[in-house]
């Protein structure tokens, strides 16, 4: 029988402050799905990603962290508020030489980004953005085999 003069054991704040700790470096796939984000400041990017899921949030600029995930084969960022010229220094991101997929769908792109440095490029997704024209396509990787 417990004492009444003792907290009950679920109120007992040394088993209530645990800590977990994680290894960012295991991290391979990250789902930031809906959280609406107006950027990625708060966001620690583990080093080792293979994919990066940013869909629907409110990111209006690239983070050039993001460049630096040489392992990333998925990449979406569907639904965020992206133009041409915030999109733009994507076409320089030459460390991502091994990125499989591109989703840029449900933004603000008025053409179709450059791409041509993604030489590993399976499935590119531009669709329900404000795109007209097809100029620039010819810019995209010949290695594409879906685009959207």
């Amino acid at each position: 029988m417990q004492n009444q003069n003792e907290p009950p054991a679920e109120a007992n704040p040394d088993q209530d402050d645990q800590t977990v700790e994680i290894d960012l470096s295991s991290i391979t796939i990250l789902d930031l799905t809906s959280f609406q984000l107006p950027d990625l400041d708060s966001v620690e990017l583990p080093p080792n990603l293979i994919d990066l899921d940013l869909t629907t949030n409110r990111l209006s600029n690239l983070d050039s962290r993001i460049a630096n995930l040489i392992n990333l084969r998925k990449l979406s960022f569907r639904q965020n508020l992206f133009n041409d010229a915030a999109i733009e220094p994507i076409s320089s991101w030459e460390s991502l030489t091994g990125l499989e997929e591109l989703i840029l769908r449900d933004n603000k792109l008025t053409k179709i980004p450059n791409v041509g440095i993604f030489k590993k490029l399976l499935v590119f997704d531009v669709s329900f953005n404000e795109i007209t024209s097809l100029q620039g396509l010819s810019k995209a990787s010949s290695t594409i085999k879906e685009l959207y």
